[in-house]
């Protein structure tokens, strides 16, 4: 059994497809999403139709929350509160209801999911470093939790201590608990800006990052030309 986890589609239709395409070929045979399907993007609905689609276990992520209700939206970056309200546009009341009804956190196989964190996933909180990653670690009932919302993959190991790093590969040892960021799929931050997701191979019990090329002209011209911020479309080459 081989999962492609993905995390923050943010509604890059050609980082997504790339991916799917990716995973395909590296013989995967499940799906899962870790959050964040919409937002930012030109194709949120044609994201979110390609998830709901194919039944991928998905959480819901801070961008899904916001999209999915009339929420105000006073104190957000200007950018993000303009994408989000663009966003609410586009979608269906049964996309929106759909978004509204994912959970913060769920067990797809003998793994967990959650988009942002086990201690209080519906906080949106930020997992960068070894003391926030200790805090989910203390409500984590699996061996491995994957997460998101950073949209930088790093990989935390519980042991005797916690440990955490950048990763390529690695294997899944017993005893140890792994909460790991999957990277984000269409909107990197890490400053490389390769779409990223993750093959977990239960079988083998490893654990490897996929970092893809894909038509990032292609994406930018697209948010331009939907009328969203110039700056959306900027970052997209730089990863940051």
């Amino acid at each position: 059994m081989k999962y492609a986890v993905i995390a923050d589609i943010h509604a890059n239709w050609e980082a997504f497809q790339v991916v799917l395409n990716d995973a395909k070929e590296q013989q995967c045979t499940h799906y899962c999403c870790v959050g964040d399907v919409v937002g930012y993007g030109a194709n949120p609905k044609e994201c979110l139709d390609v998830v709901r689609d194919m039944g991928m276990p998905c959480v819901k992520g801070n961008h899904d929350e916001y999209c999915s209700t009339e929420e105000d939206l006073e104190g957000f970056n200007p950018h993000a509160a303009e994408a989000v309200r663009w966003t609410r546009r586009q979608l269906s009341a049964e996309d929106r209801e759909w978004l509204r009804d994912l959970r913060y956190v769920r067990l797809v196989a003998t793994f967990s999911v959650v988009h942002a964190t086990l201690d209080g996933p519906q906080r949106w909180g930020y997992v960068f470093d070894k003391l926030m990653a200790a805090a989910s670690f203390t409500y984590q009932n699996t061996s491995v939790c994957f997460f998101g919302h950073t949209h930088v993959p790093v990989a935390f190991v519980r042991d005797a201590v916690v440990r955490g790093g950048s990763y390529s590969k690695f294997r899944v040892e017993p005893g140890r608990k792994y909460f790991v960021n999957v990277g984000s799929v269409g909107q990197p931050r890490d400053g490389n800006p390769k779409a990223a997701y993750v093959v977990y191979d239960l079988d083998e019990g490893s654990i490897e990052l996929r970092r893809l090329d894909y038509d990032i002209p292609r994406a930018q011209k697209k948010i331009i030309a939907a009328g969203l911020p110039q700056r959306l479309a900027d970052r997209l080459a730089l990863g940051k």
